[in-house]
């Protein structure tokens, strides 16, 4: 293989495993998120304010136990999405990382000094 090519394959490596890096970083700090709910904050949709008090509890409940992550509906491995069944509704459940005053995206999810994450609970319906 001539250097360049050797060059390029390398520096391809590199990048790959920072991305795999910063997959992993963003993943661990959503899942901090998601099941102690510190560093954001939960937003829930009207059709998820309208469950009975013990629906409710059991949809926060089972989007903070969720591990059912597969390619599908991981494709990043970012932990950052999921769809459970409560009752007979389908849920869906979004992290998204915006900076300090939730104006605009976060300029780095993996550095929660400049990460605000915040979880919405939604119907699938409302999505």
């Amino acid at each position: 293989m001539p250097v360049s090519e050797e060059r390029g394959y390398a520096e391809n490596q590199a990048r790959v495993a920072e991305l795999k890096a910063r997959a992993t970083q963003i993943r661990r700090l959503n899942d901090e998120f998601r099941k102690g709910r510190v560093g954001g904050m939960v937003v829930i949709t009207p059709g998820i304010r309208a469950f009975p008090p013990e629906r409710l509890a059991k949809a926060l409940q089972e989007v903070q136990a969720f591990t059912s992550f597969n390619e599908s509906n991981d494709p990043y491995g970012e932990h950052d999405f999921g769809s459970i069944e409560v009752g007979h509704h389908r849920v869906f459940w979004k992290i998204d990382c915006y900076d300090k005053t939730l104006e605009f995206g976060s300029p780095n999810p993996t550095d929660p000094d400049v990460t605000r994450r915040v979880l919405t609970i939604m119907l699938a319906e409302e999505y």
